[in-house]
C-alpha cells in the first residue's frame, strides 16, 4: 500500500541489547501520524461520485480503475470512510456463502426474521410498505374486506440476511479524479512536522533516548 510511503519518519530509541549510546535509534514510519477526510467535506457530494463495488473488486483494482494507480488504494479506503477492510469491504459471493455457512451451519436457510410485503388497496393506495421487520404473527386488516385479516409477511433466511448486509457495503462514495491531486497535496502538507524539541526536519522527528550512558 503506497500510503506508508506518505508517512513521515520517526527515530525511536533502540532497545537492542548493544544499545548504549544516544546515537542508537531505530528509524521507523510514524504510524501515529494519521490523516482523515475532513468531516465537513463528507457531505459535499460535488467532490464525490457514487461507486458500486462489483463482484471480486479490491481496493487496489478500484484505485487502478478510477485513478490509474493501484497504489492509491489507500485513497479509496480513506475517502470511502473504510477503516477495517476485513469487516467493511464486501466479500465475494463464495466468501459470503462460506462465511454464512460457518456461522449458521445447518441453520443456514432457517428464518432469520420476517419482513412485510407491500400492500395496496383496490385504488392503488399504499396501505403497508415492504421491508418493515415484524414478528411471525403480524397481521393487518384486509384492505379489500374479502377476509377479515391478512398476514403480508415474508421470511428472510439467515443466508439472505448476510447477503443483504454484504451487498449494502457495495455502495460507497469516492473522490472524483479531478480533486485527487489537491487531496494528495493537502494530505502531504498535513504530514509535515512542525518545529518542536523532537524536530530534526520536516519529515523526521527523534524521541528522547533514556538509555544514554555516561563515559
Amino acid at each position: 500500500m503506497g500510503y506508508f510511503r506518505e508517512l513521515p519518519e520517526l527515530d525511536y530509541q533502540s532497545f537492542l541489547s548493544d544499545s548504549d549510546s544516544s546515537s542508537n535509534y531505530l528509524r521507523v514510519k510514524n504510524l501515529f501520524r494519521r490523516c482523515k477526510l475532513r468531516d465537513d467535506l463528507q457531505s459535499v457530494f460535488t467532490i464525490f461520485n457514487k461507486y458500486e463495488i462489483v463482484e471480486g473488486a479490491r481496493p487496489d483494482t478500484v484505485a487502478e480503475e478510477l485513478y490509474g494507480d493501484a497504489e492509491l488504494d489507500w485513497v479509496v479506503l480513506m475517502t470511502a470512510g473504510i477503516i477495517n477492510v476485513r469487516n467493511e469491504w464486501p466479500l465475494s459471493d463464495r466468501q459470503i456463502y462460506n462465511y454464512s455457512l460457518e456461522i449458521y451451519g445447518t441453520q443456514l436457510n432457517d428464518v432469520h426474521h420476517y419482513e412485510t410485503r407491500e400492500v395496496k388497496d383496490a385504488n392503488g393506495r399504499l396501505i403497508l410498505p415492504k421491508g418493515k421487520v415484524v414478528d411471525s404473527t403480524f397481521k393487518i386488516p384486509n384492505p379489500d374486506f374479502y377476509i377479515e385479516t391478512i398476514s403480508p409477511i415474508n421470511g428472510i433466511s439467515n443466508y439472505e440476511y448476510e447477503v443483504r448486509k454484504n451487498d449494502a457495503k457495495r455502495s460507497i462514495y469516492l473522490l472524483k479524479e479531478s480533486y485527487l491531486q489537491q487531496f494528495l497535496n493537502d494530505m502531504r502538507e498535513e504530514m509535515i512536522y512542525s518545529r518542536s524539541s523532537e524536530y530534526v526536519n520536516e519529515n523526521l522527528i527523534r524521541t528522547e533516548n533514556t538509555r544514554v550512558t555516561s563515559s
